[in-house]
């Protein structure tokens, strides 16, 4: 039996399956469905990917390449590693490549004519009901509600909105390519700051007090991104000493802890759009304990003169959520570039 392969105007979505790579590559605007037999699924860091083999309109066998979420995320959704098994019949909505190949990010899958996974119910804000937090640390996930009804979403799309660039950074932005071997992305490097409060969307963030060594720990989930932060009075080091995740210190100005971060080295992509930073790229962040405990209120302001015009701030509140798990990333060498044409 042939499967025909159809543009869908309308198809019944599935929680959205945000990337660690932008969707410049992928057609947002478009839905392809087909059916066909699973013949891979592997729950893989920063992607989780399953292949189906279908046939096409003119009767040739066609393989599609399948993109997902982190394991970790679509795990959150009530993803197993038995959801899918090989030579299992399914129907399956993707956001298809723009270049034509069968390849897309999952809308939704369906088996026997039902999702394999059913839609996560309400719980995202689970830290809601959580105990109070006596200080700012522990581990915490966004409040979606803070965020606003504009939000764009992802790390990205955010700064491709927010940023306002200079020539220098809309030159380098448009001549980008996420197939380049200068992407950091296939290398499975973190995004230095700002980039773990922004995907605390989807991923935990912990902070740790280390009193006898004076610094604070800062943490995110995703990529396995480590910051130690000094509060000990020190400055930054010297100009020309500079890291990937950069030199961070910190201050207490009354309750908000303000962590300056500067010494970055340069990076083509920390924004996962193209812009890059240069030396003198500058962030400032400041967190806030509500009084209920439950809730934390976090600022940044982001400077890079030599790419960025003006400074961008952006603010989000954070749920405490002392229940979430700090498992691993691992990133996965072959997951993150597997979206590569081939």
């Amino acid at each position: 039996m042939k499967h025909a392969i159809t543009l869908a105007g309308i198809l019944a979505v599935t929680a959205p399956a945000a990337g660690h790579h932008s969707d410049a590559a992928l057609d947002m605007n478009a839905v392809v469905t087909f059916e066909g037999t699973v013949t891979e699924y592997t729950m893989r860091n920063p992607h989780a990917y399953f292949t189906v083999e279908t046939v096409n309109a003119a009767g040739e066998r066609v393989e599609w390449t399948v993109q997902m979420a982190s394991a970790l995320t679509i795990g959150r959704r009530g993803w197993a590693r038995d959801s899918l098994s090989f030579g299992d019949r399914v129907s399956v909505g993707v956001r298809p490549a723009r270049d034509g190949r069968p390849y897309g990010l999952l809308v939704s899958v369906e088996r026997d004519g039902r999702p394999v996974v059913a839609p996560p119910g309400a719980g995202r804000g689970a830290g809601q009901t959580a105990p109070a937090a006596p200080t700012l640390e522990g581990i915490w996930i966004v409040d979606r509600a803070s965020l606003g009804p504009d939000y764009p979403g992802g790390l990205d799309q955010l700064m491709i909105r927010e940023l306002r660039l200079t020539e220098r950074g809309r030159i380098a932005e448009a001549e980008y390519s996420q197939n380049d071997p200068d992407n950091p992305e296939l290398a499975c490097m973190t995004k230095p700051t700002p980039g773990g409060i922004i995907y605390t969307d989807l991923y935990p963030m912990q902070i740790e007090f280390v009193e006898d060594e004076d610094i604070v720990m800062i943490r995110s989930q995703y990529f396995d991104q480590e910051r130690t932060v000094y509060m000990d009075g020190r400055g930054h080091p010297d100009a020309d000493q500079r890291t990937h995740e950069g030199h961070s210190t910190g201050r207490w100005e009354g309750d908000v802890l303000v962590v300056d971060t500067a010494n970055f080295a340069d990076n083509r992509s920390p924004y996962q759009n193209g812009i890059p930073s240069g030396a003198r790229k500058h962030v400032v962040e400041r967190y806030r304990l509500h009084e209920d405990g439950r809730r934390l209120t976090v600022t940044f302001t982001l400077e890079d003169p030599d790419y960025i015009a003006e400074p961008m701030t952006h603010t989000r509140d954070l749920l405490y959520a002392p229940n979430r798990d700090m498992t691993p990333f691992d990133c996965d060498p072959e997951a993150t570039r597997r979206y590569l044409p081939r």
